[in-house]
């Protein structure tokens, strides 16, 4: 594949092609979390984006850039989670078909939120081969075009556009943070943050049971996720080419969380902020408490990537908030 990364120029182009369509989320920060951290955290808000998650900019960058042939045919993905939302959401905007290919197993609640955006959902067994081959059979049926969830230059630079209005409203961050699971967003935000700021550090944040992005980096190949055990379901992916290319030139350090300090951090920012976000969120801002040095007394910026949970699956009692 063409290994061609996104540049400052190819994200801000994404930003204003997709600024009719998203929401510019808001960038918030709390008293007592940066008196407890000691450092200044500002918070862009990306579970307040459209469908809960940062996934919308990437997903509506591709679907506006589709010719009018491809159009016609409509777009595909195999996802269970926030990409198949978004996925079938962008194309609802484009009037467009939408073919989306979910595990049996994916919750009904996700199920119903594709379903809703008007996309046609085909079940298949849970496993990434019943996924890969449904896909294919529905793309020979359909004609669509397969729109990768992380591995794909466009959806890279639409991911970027967070960053990008997280620097454009916060000026003068030495940090700037997201989680990393396929690794599309910390791909846009770390060539984004370099591009507009060489000096800046760029940090993922990855759970400890879904070590493979920080694995890989260190062996300097790709190393897949095999069997991940992690509450942050938005993680569970490996890198891809393209997203391990650009991990390898922008990402500075990533640094690995707990699932206890998955925990903490999400209780945390529920606690002292009053917004919801899902495990996956938190981690970021987990792997800052569990790994003490090089941050404190800083002004950090961390992508908060979404805020779709399943409530009755708390890893926490709603009641002890």
């Amino acid at each position: 594949m063409d290994l061609k990364l996104p540049s400052l120029e190819d994200i801000k182009d994404a930003h204003r092609r997709i600024s009719p369509f998203i929401h510019r989320t808001p960038v918030l920060k709390s008293s007592l979390i940066n008196k407890y951290m000691g450092a200044e955290i500002f918070f862009k808000c990306e579970n307040f984006q459209s469908v809960g998650a940062f996934k919308f900019r990437g997903a509506t960058n591709a679907v506006m850039q589709l010719s009018p042939e491809e159009s016609s045919r409509g777009v595909g993905t195999h996802s269970s989670g926030n990409h198949a939302a978004a996925l079938a959401k962008a194309a609802a905007v484009r009037d467009i078909p939408a073919y989306i290919v979910m595990p049996e197993t994916s919750p009904e609640v996700k199920k119903k939120a594709v379903a809703g955006y008007g996309a046609k959902i085909y079940l298949c067994r849970p496993t990434l081969d019943a996924r890969e081959s449904k896909m294919e059979e529905v793309m020979i049926e359909t004609g669509c075009t397969f729109v990768h969830p992380y591995n794909r230059f466009d959806i890279i630079a639409g991911q970027g556009t967070a960053a990008l209005e997280l620097l454009e409203d916060i000026h003068g961050l030495d940090l700037v943070m997201a989680p990393v699971g396929g690794g599309g967003l910390i791909s846009g935000t770390s060539i984004c943050a370099k591009g507009i700021n060489p000096d800046i550090k760029v940090w993922a944040g990855e759970p400890e049971g879904a070590d493979d992005a920080y694995r890989s980096l260190q062996a300097g190949k790709i190393i897949p996720s095999v069997n991940p055990q992690t509450m942050a379901d938005g993680l569970l992916t490996s890198l891809g080419e393209l997203t391990f290319k650009a991990v390898r030139e922008n990402v500075d350090e990533i640094r690995l969380c707990s699932e206890e300090n998955i925990v903490k951090a999400m209780r945390l920012v529920w606690e002292r902020m009053k917004i919801i976000i899902e495990p996956s969120s938190a981690v970021p801002l987990g792997a800052l408490i569990q790994n003490p040095g090089g941050w404190e007394g800083k002004r950090i910026g961390i992508i908060i990537s979404g805020g779709n949970v399943e409530l009755s699956d708390l890893p926490f009692k709603p009641s002890d908030i």
